[in-house]
């Protein structure tokens, strides 16, 4: 490598390192979890604090993570890191379960996120889009497959009461793996219940989401996330010119990039950070753009 290569390889560095400066992560899958993992929530931590991110978010399909995030927040202070945690409404929490929302809103969870393996979407797909998804160390289980809403196509009873302890709790409601028209017919029903904060999960898997449903969500109130882990390491499944068309599609003002990382095979989330940020610089996105999608959007999200 010639000295002016490394050069601008340094320099460029240099830029992502100050770029990824108050980043947040809202989706990290560190663990312990019934999913063999790359870290644990600790390890994430340290990561996050030498990168100087100013917030993650643990998520587990399977568990409330909130305790370990208070947790680790009191014994780590000077680390400068906020944590935070939520439920996934699968199964093991009782499905679409309003106590389990109640208490996981009470104890301090920043999102609920509608089911995910146990989505009724997600079972359907197990043989397609869904068949390479991660599993777990050991089998569990069958999923009873869940949807939000009943035989007639209405939300459920308990849908609707978990959307009003979300809206009462003023914290996130992601769509999970619903498909794409279930969950609009969910967001929608949020936002009238008076529902602020609305987060799309990797819309672009399993979901089904096209380009208009992207933006109809949006008009709905909903940021977009994508997952980082769909861009980088050896199972990436999009292009960066993909990338940087859904970002135009939704607006970089309704766009969260997370890294949904954490599964062995890939990267770690700040590496991840790292290498999707190296992507968009190389894409041109300018950087005040680059802060709103991997930091000051999700700020807002959390309400920090």
């Amino acid at each position: 490598m010639s000295t002016t290569t490394l050069d601008r390889t340094e320099e460029r560095d240099a830029e992502v390192a100050e770029l990824l400066v108050g980043a947040v992560d809202l989706h990290c899958h560190s663990g312990p979890a019934a999913m063999p993992r790359t870290l644990d929530h600790h390890e994430a931590l340290l990561d996050c604090a030498a990168a100087k991110f100013s917030a993650l978010l643990y998520k587990d399909h399977f568990y409330l993570g909130t305790a370990h995030a208070i947790m680790l927040e009191k014994l780590f202070p000077e680390l400068g890191v906020k944590l935070y945690s939520g439920l996934a409404l699968n199964n093991a929490s009782g499905g679409i379960n309003p106590h389990a929302v109640d208490h996981a809103a009470k104890l301090g969870a920043k999102i609920i996120w509608m089911p995910t393996l146990s989505a009724a979407n997600h079972i359907d797909q197990a043989s397609g889009a869904g068949k390479n998804f991660p599993k777990t160390a050991k089998k569990m289980l069958d999923p009873i497959p869940l949807r939000a809403t009943d035989a007639n196509g209405r939300l459920t009873d308990n849908t609707l009461q978990v959307l009003d302890l979300i809206a009462e709790a003023d914290i996130i409601l992601a769509g999970g793996h619903l498909d794409v028209a279930e969950m609009i017919k969910v967001f929608e029903e949020a936002k009238r219940r008076g529902v602020n904060r609305m987060l799309v999960n990797h819309p672009t898997f399993l979901i089904g989401c096209t380009d208009d449903d992207i933006r109809t969500l949006v008009s709905i109130g909903a940021q977009i996330e994508h997952s980082i882990c769909m861009w980088v390491g050896p199972k990436k499944k999009f292009t960066p010119e993909e990338l940087v068309h859904l970002i135009d599609v939704a607006g970089v003002d309704h766009t969260v990039l997370s890294s949904d990382l954490g599964l062995l095979g890939g990267p770690k989330p700040v590496e991840g950070f790292r290498e999707v940020v190296h992507l968009l610089l190389d894409q041109q996105m300018p950087k005040a753009a680059i802060r709103k999608l991997i930091a000051s959007n999700a700020a807002a999200l959390l309400g920090s």
